[in-house]
C-alpha cells in the first residue's frame, strides 16, 4: 500500500510498539494486538511495518445536515442544525445495528475502500459554517474508530466557534477521552443493554468499559445523553431496564436524559419483530420511577416535550425532531418557577 499516494492513510495515535513488529492499539477498549500486515477488529486500522495507521482519515461516506434532536440530543442547543459526518468502520459486531449499511462496510470484503471521498478537516468546518450549523457531529458509524480525523476536525471547529458531538457506543479508552475532551462538547452514548453477557454475545464487546466511559464523560464536563434501543427478547427485560435506569440516576445523575427508542429489523436480514409500543412505554415508566427527570420516547409517536421537573411547565415543545418553541430562560431556568434546567442552551454560546 502506497501511503504517500493516499491522503486517507495516516499515522495513528494511541498505540504502542511491541516485539516482532507487533503493535497494540489503545484507542478502544479492545486493546487489539495487531501483527504486521494485519488489521484490528475495527477493520480500518492496520499495522504497516511495525507502525499503526488509520486507513479512513477524511474518507467521508456520509454527510448530512440534521436537527440536533436527531442525534438524539434534546438538551444541547435545541432547535439548532448539526453537520453530521462519518467514515467507515466499527469496533462492534452488532447483529441488529440500525446503520449497518455503512458501519459494517469494513467487514464486507473491504468494499469500503472503493467508496467515500477525501475531505480535509478544514473543509468540514467550512461546510458546517456555510450551512449555518451550530455544531459538527461524528456519527452514523463509530467515531472512536476515526479518532484522528474527528480530533483534527474538532480542534478546528473549536477555533471557529462550533461545538462538536460524538454519537458513540462508548467503547473507548480513558486515554482517548482524555485526549479528545478539550474539544468535545457533547455525546450521546448508545447503551445497548445492561448485561455483560449480551454485550459479549451480540456485540463482541463488554459492558463495563461503556459504563466507565459515561462516568468519565460526566467527570470531564462533556454534556451527556443516553439512548437505549429496546429490542424484544434481547434487552427488554424489566429488571435489566431497571438496572440501567438506576445506574443512570445514581452514578450519572437523575438529570441525565435517557432516550428510549424502537427497534426495526435491519442488519443481516434477521426476522426479528419491531419493538411493541407497550414495551417502550414500560421502559419510560421504569426510568421515571427510578427518578430520572428527562425520559424521552424516540422514533415512534410519543411525548418529546421537555417539561420542568419541578413544576411541570413546558420548556421545549417538539413535533418529531423539530423544535416548535422553547421557553428556557437566558440563565437556563424554568420561566415559571425558576428551577435550573440542566443542559446547554442556545443563549450560552
Amino acid at each position: 500500500m502506497n501511503r504517500s499516494a493516499d491522503p486517507t492513510i495516516r499515522k495513528a495515535k494511541l498505540y504502542e510498539r511491541l516485539s516482532d513488529k507487533r503493535v497494540q492499539c489503545h484507542l478502544c477498549a479492545h486493546h487489539c494486538v495487531i501483527y504486521e500486515g494485519e488489521r484490528g477488529l475495527c477493520g480500518v486500522r492496520e499495522n504497516q511495518e511495525g507502525n499503526l495507521y488509520t486507513l479512513v482519515y477524511g474518507k467521508l461516506i456520509a454527510e448530512h445536515i440534521d436537527p440536533v434532536e436527531k442525534k438524539p440530543l434534546f438538551h444541547f442547543y435545541p432547535g439548532s442544525r448539526v453537520y453530521s459526518i462519518a467514515t467507515p468502520g466499527c469496533n462492534f459486531r452488532c447483529h441488529r445495528r440500525q446503520n449497518w449499511e455503512i458501519s459494517q462496510l469494513s467487514r464486507q470484503e473491504r468494499a469500503w475502500e472503493r467508496l467515500g471521498h477525501f475531505t480535509e478537516p478544514e473543509e468540514v468546518v467550512a461546510r458546517a459554517l456555510r450551512h449555518h450549523c451550530r455544531s459538527i457531529a461524528f456519527t452514523y458509524t463509530e467515531p472512536t474508530i476515526f479518532f484522528e480525523y474527528s480530533y483534527d476536525t474538532a480542534r478546528l471547529a473549536e477555533k471557529a466557534g462550533l461545538a462538536t458531538i460524538y454519537v458513540t457506543n462508548g467503547f473507548m479508552t480513558r486515554s482517548m477521552l482524555s485526549l479528545l475532551y478539550p474539544y468535545l462538547d457533547a455525546a450521546n452514548v448508545d447503551l445497548k443493554a445492561f448485561s455483560d453477557a449480551t454485550y459479549h454475545t451480540y456485540m463482541g464487546a463488554r459492558l463495563q468499559p461503556v459504563l466507565d466511559s459515561m462516568r468519565k464523560m460526566k467527570e470531564l464536563g462533556i454534556w451527556l445523553e443516553i439512548t437505549t434501543l429496546v429490542i424484544p427478547g434481547l434487552n427488554d427485560d424489566p429488571t435489566e431496564l431497571q438496572d440501567a435506569a438506576d445506574f443512570i440516576a445514581r452514578v450519572l445523575g437523575n438529570d441525565t436524559p435517557w432516550h428510549i427508542t424502537a427497534f426495526s429489523p435491519a442488519y443481516q436480514k434477521q426476522q426479528w419483530p419491531p419493538t411493541p409500543l407497550h414495551k417502550l412505554q414500560k421502559a419510560v415508566e421504569i426510568g421515571r420511577e427510578a427518578g430520572l427527570q428527562y425520559v424521552y420516547l424516540g422514533n415512534v409517536t410519543g411525548n418529546r416535550q421537555t417539561l420542568c421537573p419541578a413544576c411541570g411547565a413546558l420548556l421545549v415543545d417538539r413535533e418529531g425532531y423539530q423544535v416548535q418553541a422553547q421557553y428556557v430562560t437566558a440563565e437556563g431556568r424554568c420561566p415559571e418557577c425558576g428551577t435550573e434546567v440542566t443542559g446547554v442552551w442556545m443563549q450560552e454560546r
